[in-house]
């Protein structure tokens, strides 16, 4: 039996290809769900698993502003080392189609370009994403992807993304909170929210800028975002770490069936600590008060 096929299944089984080599990390979540590191997996016999299923993947970035600086090497990047040899459409959400880049793509891979309007508050600019990722599965991509990404587009690739991060949900941990207990995580506390958690719950804390899934499962989490930061702005609240807090809040009731280490999402500005065996995407520095449209703030 394949692990993950393309329709969702209750039971959700680690694939065979987990391997003893690492004892200094954990390789399973309390849920018995893979916890995937670098040592954890065989690429070639996993890889070859999925090809065979030929999933059609999707990967969502949104390049709002002057964020449309970053999917050159976003996209070339991409190219190297994401789900290389799948098929993989890029859909690009942007208010500025011109800036796009033409970039060489790999057989089966393409990008499609999607329309979305400018925003003063960079904070409404990650909102939205839910919003616009909602609507064009509806209208689009539920025809034309088996699996769906969210990614920040502010990213590089710098080593294998296999298919070792594919399963019906997979969540990444943030890189900042994966050595810390739950009472440092930085989960919307405000009892008035959607998106609270109460203090003696949560067993991580995810990243907004990489997760992944099956469509339907990822349709699902990103509606519930959209829905729930739409009935917090009803009553003048914005979650803490807007789409990130409710991101989490529904990861907490909805366990991901896959969890992956933040080898999956870094950023430049940490060093590497010695469990990051490899940075597989990084996040770049940057002047957020260049390049959000309300400086940052």
């Amino acid at each position: 039996t394949l692990c993950h096929p393309r329709k969702p299944q209750k039971s959700n089984p680690p694939c065979a290809s987990s391997t003893p080599e690492r004892t200094d990390v954990n390789a399973v979540t309390n849920w018995n769900a893979p916890l995937v590191w670098e040592g954890t997996f065989d690429p070639v016999v996993i890889d070859a698993i999925y090809k065979r299923l030929d999933p059609r993947l999707a990967v969502v970035v949104l390049a709002v502003g002057k964020y449309t600086r970053f999917l050159k090497g976003f996209l070339e990047s991409a190219e190297k080392y994401f789900l290389v040899d799948f098929r993989v459409t890029y859909y690009i959400f942007t208010d500025n189609k011109q800036d796009v880049p033409k970039i060489e793509l790999g057989t089966g891979r393409k990008i499609t370009v999607l329309d979305v309007p400018s925003a003063t508050r960079w904070q409404d600019v990650v909102l939205s994403r839910m919003k616009w990722a909602t609507i064009a599965i509806d209208n689009q991509i539920r025809n034309e992807a088996d699996y769906l990404f969210m990614m920040d587009v502010d990213s590089v690739f710098h080593s294998r993304f296999g298919a070792e991060s594919l399963s019906p949900l997979s969540a990444v941990l943030h890189r900042g909170y994966y050595k810390k207990y739950r009472n440092y995580f930085p989960y919307e506390r405000r009892g008035t929210s959607k998106a609270y958690i109460p203090p003696d719950e949560g067993d991580y804390y995810y990243t907004a800028a990489v997760w992944g899934g099956y469509l339907e499962e990822m349709y699902k989490l990103v509606k519930y975002c959209y829905v729930q930061s739409e009935e917090d702005a009803k009553n003048n609240i914005e979650a803490v770490w807007q789409e990130e807090s409710y991101l989490n809040r529904y990861l907490l009731y909805n366990k991901p069936t896959k969890v992956l280490s933040p080898e999956y999402l870094w950023s430049d500005y940490d060093q590497v600590p010695a469990d990051i065996r490899v940075v597989r995407i990084s996040q770049l520095v940057k002047n957020y008060a260049e390049v959000r449209p309300n400086g940052g703030q």
